[in-house]
């Protein structure tokens, strides 16, 4: 096998890694392993409730302890992703995912199910911060956006295939098989990862892991303008799609009183939207700028959010209206998250591991209060899930046109 040095930041060399595409789509299926691990069991809360001796809504604290251990993980895998180098560390996540993964199929309570899934989280979370790192680092600053979308269409297709490869496992051989299947994929990633991907950016040895030096970095991180602008607003914004992930099996099996087949078909057309988002990202990027569609669509998203909420809290909407105007909501999140992320790392050089860590720590901390809520709130209507998206897309919207004005079109930073 071809073993890769560490590649710097430049078009040159960006321009000489071999199998790019192929590069590309290994980073997609690597970030992509977290919302694989969501998607693919939502069909199954049913079966592993039954098989728990529990209840829907308890097994849906194991999507909140999931999002949790990414939250956690993140801070944890971006320092030593700096320090150590980017395969290295992701190679251990992976190695911890995969053995979580095993271990979800011998639990003996939910109790137990819930504690698996949150080290799964903290294994498999080392896929969005390295790849996102390694996008830093491969590519050069004005490419970053569109390879974030091409990263997003692979994470996109995944609530496509996840359910329904979810309600198939579950359906014929029982919802252990799939987390057997989560291990085997993250297991081809590890390969995939090892075989083709560059190093990405080398080791920083002089870093310090003790936690004064750490905290110090995280803090001077945070304090650019342009990454505490676009995080927050990236995380914000996204959390309303995890208020959409968590109550979606309560709204459709409970309220609409869908079949597993329906739910994964339902599932996989909303998720279209965020696909068919990120395709068009890609050609609008050669003509707008990210900051000009992040505005845009964050407009559309209090829009479908606003049109979501009031119908639903008048009892307007059936399944079909409900499914159409989630799918508009969705398609705007696949604009909005490419670009927001993007931009929140554009001003990092050696910290673009600790950079990628924090913003991933934001999201997902967000996200697992958000889910929390929500699942606690829906049990008989799709209120406080459209109540939530509203409130998501007008904070964002908020803190852009506020804590935007801080921003300055200088180059990357010294970190």
């Amino acid at each position: 096998m071809k073993k890769y040095t560490a590649v710097h930041i430049s078009e040159e060399k960006t321009q000489a890694i071999p199998h790019k595409g192929l590069v590309i789509f290994i980073l997609g299926l690597l970030s992509a392993i977290g919302p694989f691990s969501i998607d693919m069991y939502l069909p199954a809360f049913e079966d592993i409730a039954i098989g728990l001796q529990t209840t829907k809504h308890v097994v849906g604290y194991s999507l909140s302890s999931y999002f949790i251990g990414i939250s956690l993980g993140q801070l944890l895998y971006g320092p030593l992703l700096d320090r150590f180098g980017r395969k290295p560390m992701i190679y251990t996540g992976l190695i911890i995912y995969v053995l979580s993964s095993i271990l979800c199929i011998y639990v003996q309570n939910v109790e137990q199910f819930i504690a698996m899934r949150f080290f799964q989280a903290v294994g498999g979370c080392v896929g969005m911060v390295g790849s996102r790192a390694l996008v830093r680092d491969l590519f050069p600053v004005k490419d970053t956006a569109k390879i974030f979308s091409y990263l997003m269409l692979v994470i996109a297709i995944s609530p496509i295939i996840a359910p329904t490869a979810g309600g198939f496992l579950a359906s014929y051989f029982g919802w252990p098989s799939i987390f057997m299947a989560l291990g085997l994929i993250a297991l081809v990633t590890f390969i995939g990862l090892y075989t083709f991907v560059p190093n990405g950016s080398a080791p920083d040895t002089e870093m310090s892991l003790l936690p004064k030096p750490i905290i110090q970095k995280f803090i001077a991180v945070s304090k650019v303008p342009k990454f505490y602008t676009y995080a927050l607003v990236s995380a914000i914004s996204s959390s309303g799609l995890y208020a959409y992930l968590a109550a979606s099996p309560t709204i459709f099996y409970d309220v609409f009183d869908v079949s597993k087949k329906q739910y994964g078909i339902i599932f996989a057309i909303i998720a279209l939207g965020m696909t068919c988002a990120n395709q068009t990202n890609t050609f609008l990027l050669r003509k707008f700028s990210s900051e000009q569609i992040s505005k845009v669509n964050l407009f559309l998203q209090i829009t479908a959010g606003a049109v979501l909420a009031f119908a639903t809290y008048q009892g307007w909407l059936g399944l079909y209206a409900t499914i159409g105007v989630i799918w508009i909501y969705m398609a705007t999140q696949g604009f909005v998250y490419p670009n927001t992320s993007a931009l929140s790392l554009t001003p990092f050089r050696r910290s673009a591991g600790t950079a990628s860590a924090w913003m991933g720590a934001i999201q997902l901390g967000i996200g697992a209060i958000t889910t929390a809520l929500v699942s606690t709130f829906t049990k008989t209507s799709a209120f406080p899930m459209a109540l939530t998206i509203l409130i998501c897309a007008s904070l964002s919207t908020l803190i852009l046109f506020t804590l935007g004005r801080n921003i300055r079109a200088n180059g990357p930073t010294d970190l």
